[in-house]
C-alpha cells in the first residue's frame, strides 16, 4: 500500500508528526495549538494546516496535565425546556469552540438540590469555569462554594455586584418598540405583559411608561395590564383593553405568546392588524412570531449574543482578568407584518 504524503507511518498522528510536517519544533507546535506564546501568524497557520492534513487530535489528558486546565466549561441552566438556554448555549459554544473548549450542559430544572448535585459533579471534573443561565431575567443568588472557579451569569444576573453578569437591555428593547409604534403614527398604545412578580414584566412595563412619557403619551387605558405569559391571557387582555379604551391603536406586549393571543382576539373581533391596530411582541421566538397571523413585529433579546459575550467574559476570568459588574447586550427590533 502506498502511504499518503505527509501522513504518519501508521496509527494515530502524533505531535511530532505535526511538527515535522510544519517544519517547526515540537515545542512550537504545542504552543501554536494551545494559543500560548508569541509566534509569526504564518508559523501558527503552518501548524494548523499540518493538523488538518494529518487529522491530528490533541491528547486532552496530556494537555490538562501540562497546563493545569481541563479544557471544559460547565453551563448550568434552570430552563428545562431550553427555550432561553439553548440560544445562550449556542452562543457560548461558538465562542468557546474556537479555543477547543468543551461545554458540559447541566439542567437544574430550578431545583436547589439538583443544582448542588450538578455543581459537585462539575467541580469534581475540575472545569475551568461555569456559565449560569436560566429562563427568567430575575437576579439570582451566586453559586455557593465556587470561589476557586470563575463564574459568569448570563441572562439571570447575580445579586452580588462583584460577580460578572451579562444581561439583555430591556430599557433599550422597550424604547425600540415604543419609538417604532410612535413613528408609524400610533398614539393610543396599550401595554399587556406577564406576572408583575417577574422582573422581565416589571422592567419592560416601567421602561414602556418611561418612553411613552418621553413622547408625551400614556398607556391607552391609563395602566399596565399584568397577567400570564400566555396566548390565553393575550386574548382576554385584548378584550379588556378594548372595552376600556376602544380607540386603542396599538398593543406592545411583554412577550410573543401574549402578542399572538392579542392578534387572535383582534382578528375574531374583525379588527385588522396592522390597519386598525398594530401589535408588537417581545423575544422574537420564531415558533410564536412567525406562526402568528400576521407574523409579529417583535423585539429580539439577542440571547445568542448574550451567550457569546458571557463565554468571552469567562475566558477573561480564566486568564485572571475578570470584569465584575453587569454588562447589557442591546436588543434589536425585527419588523414584520403586524405593525
Amino acid at each position: 500500500m502506498t502511504a499518503v504524503p505527509g501522513s504518519p507511518p501508521s496509527g494515530r498522528a502524533r505531535l511530532t508528526d505535526v511538527a515535522a510536517l510544519a517544519g517547526v519544533s515540537v515545542g512550537t507546535a504545542s504552543k501554536a495549538l494551545s494559543g500560548a506564546g508569541r509566534m509569526r501568524p504564518e508559523t501558527r497557520q503552518r501548524v494548523l494546516d499540518a493538523v488538518a492534513e494529518l487529522g491530528f487530535r490533541p491528547n486532552q489528558q496530556a494537555q490538562s496535565l501540562h497546563s493545569g486546565r481541563s479544557w471544559t466549561v460547565g453551563l448550568m441552566t434552570t430552563d428545562g425546556i431550553g427555550r432561553f438556554s439553548t440560544p445562550v448555549l449556542l452562543g457560548a459554544e461558538d465562542a468557546l469552540g474556537a479555543g477547543k473548549i468543551s461545554v458540559l450542559l447541566c439542567d437544574t430544572r430550578g431545583d436547589a438540590i439538583r443544582e448542588q448535585h450538578h455543581l459537585r459533579n462539575l467541580m469534581d471534573r475540575r472545569v475551568d469555569g461555569i456559565i449560569v443561565t436560566g429562563r427568567r431575567t430575575d437576579a439570582r443568588p451566586p453559586l455557593p462554594g465556587v470561589e476557586s472557579v470563575p463564574v459568569v451569569y448570563a441572562l439571570s444576573p447575580s445579586t452580588d455586584p462583584a460577580d460578572t453578569s451579562v444581561v439583555t437591555d430591556d430599557r433599550g428593547g422597550a424604547r425600540l418598540a415604543v419609538e417604532h409604534l410612535v413613528a408609524t403614527g400610533r398614539t393610543r398604545i396599550a401595554h399587556v405583559t406577564g406576572p408583575e412578580h417577574h422582573a422581565a414584566a416589571r422592567e419592560r412595563a416601567r421602561y414602556t411608561v418611561e418612553h411613552l412619557a418621553g413622547a408625551s403619551l400614556k398607556p391607552s387605558t391609563g395602566r399596565i395590564h399584568y397577567g400570564e405569559w400566555s396566548e390565553a391571557w393575550g386574548r382576554s387582555a385584548a378584550e379588556a383593553v378594548l372595552r376600556t379604551a376602544p380607540d386603542t391603536d396599538a398593543f406592545f406586549c411583554g412577550n410573543d405568546q401574549i402578542a399572538r393571543g392579542v392578534t387572535d382576539a383582534l382578528r375574531e373581533r374583525g379588527v385588522t392588524v396592522p390597519g386598525d391596530v398594530a401589535v408588537v411582541g417581545y423575544d422574537n421566538w420564531d415558533t410564536m412570531a412567525l406562526a402568528s397571523r400576521p407574523p409579529l413585529t417583535t423585539v429580539d433579546t439577542n440571547l445568542t449574543e448574550i451567550g457569546r459575550i458571557a463565554a468571552l467574559e469567562l475566558l477573561r476570568a480564566i486568564d485572571a482578568e475578570p470584569r465584575p459588574g453587569v454588562q447589557s447586550v442591546p436588543c434589536r427590533l425585527v419588523v414584520r407584518e403586524s405593525s
